[in-house]
């Protein structure tokens, strides 16, 4: 959060006061990167490759069991850490993570256990959806590679 003095007020006197926020300190390295115009194009697109590369990784991910849409949203951060339209997505992202969550709190126990028989149905079509298109893994037991053969047809 950035101060402005009020009238007559040196800026000196502001760097006691409270209202500033402690952490402004550790974003000088920014400040001094954005103050010169070419370092500041040059950390922009960094910033916008380094996303990039997260958010691209992230949506690879998706059809696996993981934490795909994590790592999309962990690109989506370091987007807006920059670029205005990230961070409005991002907002976006996390306020209806929240009212989501919310309302699953609110929930009794049996829809709990819907939303999450729900989930796990929804992981094991991508785990038959995997392994019918890409084969199954040669590490698996032998036992359950032969159960998924049968069951999925491959």
């Amino acid at each position: 959060m950035t101060l402005t003095p009020p009238p007559g007020e040196a800026r000196e006197n502001l760097d006691d006061d409270p209202r500033v926020d402690a952490a402004e300190d550790d974003w000088e390295w920014r400040r001094r990167l954005r103050a010169n115009p070419a370092t500041a194009k040059i950390y922009r697109v960094a910033v916008f490759i380094v996303g990039l590369a997260i958010v691209v990784l992230g949506l690879l991910l998706i059809p696996f069991p993981g934490p795909g849409w994590l790592i999309v949203i962990a690109g989506l951060a370091i987007w807006a850490t920059e670029f205005e339209r990230a961070q409005r997505i991002l907002d976006f992202v996390k306020r209806y993570l929240r009212i989501w969550e919310e309302w699953v709190k609110r929930q009794n126990l049996f829809v709990k256990g819907i939303v999450g028989i729900v989930g796990i149905a929804f992981i094991a079509t991508l785990l038959w959806l995997t392994f019918h298109f890409s084969g199954i893994p040669g590490f698996f037991p032998d036992g359950l590679e032969n159960w998924m053969r049968t069951t999925a047809r491959i």
